[in-house]
């Protein structure tokens, strides 16, 4: 008997991918924002490892929940509403990184259970070459033209938190507003009727094969494929608008390792940090200058004149509503 639970003790430690020193960072994909080399910046900078995870915000906030007797992770990333909402449900704690009264209000819990890392602008990531020769679209209306039928993709909104960021920057284009999403529920039936594909994770790998054409997405993935892939690839910001959305980091509530968490959070909010996140054509939380290279890589600012902040606060509350009705009446 000893010697089976010996053993069984030896199988489980063997199937752990986590080591004692090791910290947990739920929803840090590695092709998204350039989280493969933040991670090996921490990892560097800060001797700390952290595996990769590829959890969307909705998937993380359900396992932190799920997990919330005996946290498994020691941070979480996730787009503001989710963020939000982790506070309010108790799966974030508490905690000021370095640089913390630099982030402008609104974008952070002012007890720090939440706080910006980075921006990011929704519009359109376009593999031009996989267009089958039309042309680029300019307008969210575009999209639900025949010749884009079966070539435009967007992350679940009930779940995926730039799915939902999609959204409310279609509802905002049509004229509806965070107490009225009537226009973005037409908007998705119309363009289901041009067959959209609809995963449920980030799909930049898609984008860069051409099997998903045209993906709502921020401006640093887009960036990303155009000057770093090999490929034809656009940023587009719809003609009609969009939203500026920032994402955030949290300590896990009782998280197993909190002092390697706060090390963590430190250093991304750190200067060395932020310039990783310009690197990967992210604005940055803290008011860091663009470098002039990275800059100049970005659509005109009268072009980023059209993208619009909200309240969001006001945006996590009409979230779950949203999803509810996106499911039951999106057809």
């Amino acid at each position: 008997m000893r010697y089976k639970l010996a053993a069984a003790f030896m199988t489980m430690a063997i199937a752990s991918p986590v080591f004692a020193e090791d910290a947990v960072c739920y929803n840090c994909p590695p092709q998204w924002a350039d989280w493969a080399s933040m991670l090996e910046a921490i990892d560097k900078e800060i001797d700390i490892q952290m595996p990769h995870d590829n959890k969307n915000s909705g998937q993380t906030l359900s396992q932190l929940l799920a997990e919330k007797d005996n946290p498994i992770a020691d941070v979480a990333y996730y787009g503001v509403t989710t963020g939000i909402k982790a506070g309010n449900e108790g799966v974030a704690t508490a905690y000021k990184p370095t640089g913390f009264d630099e982030i402008p209000e609104g974008l952070k819990d002012p007890d720090g259970k939440w706080f910006a890392i980075h921006y990011g602008t929704l519009g359109f990531f376009v593999n031009v070459d996989a267009l089958g020769g039309a042309e680029v679209p300019q307008c969210f209306a575009d999209l639900t033209k025949p010749e884009y039928r079966g070539m435009v993709g967007y992350l679940d909104p009930s779940s995926a938190f730039v799915g939902y960021a999609g959204a409310v920057a279609a509802n905002i284009a049509f004229g509806g507003d965070l107490g009225n999403f009537d226009p973005a529920i037409k908007y998705f039936n119309d363009l289901a009727a041009n067959d959209p594909i609809v995963p449920k994770q980030t799909s930049y790998a898609r984008v860069v094969s051409g099997e998903i054409p045209i993906l709502f997405d921020y401006d640093f993935n887009a960036y990303r494929g155009k000057y770093e892939e090999d490929g034809n690839f656009e940023f587009v910001l719809p003609c009609e608008g969009s939203v500026r959305v920032p994402y955030v980091m949290s300590l896990v509530n009782n998280g197993p390792h909190p002092e390697l968490g706060k090390r963590v959070l430190d250093f991304i909010l750190s200067d060395k940090g932020q310039a990783i996140w310009t690197n990967a054509y992210l604005q940055p939380a803290r008011p860091v200058e663009l470098p002039a290279e990275v800059a100049a890589k970005f659509l005109p600012a009268s072009d980023y004149a059209r993208a619009v902040a909200v309240d969001y606060a006001e945006m996590e509350k009409a979230q779950a509503g949203f999803g509810e009705r996106y499911l039951s009446e999106v057809k």
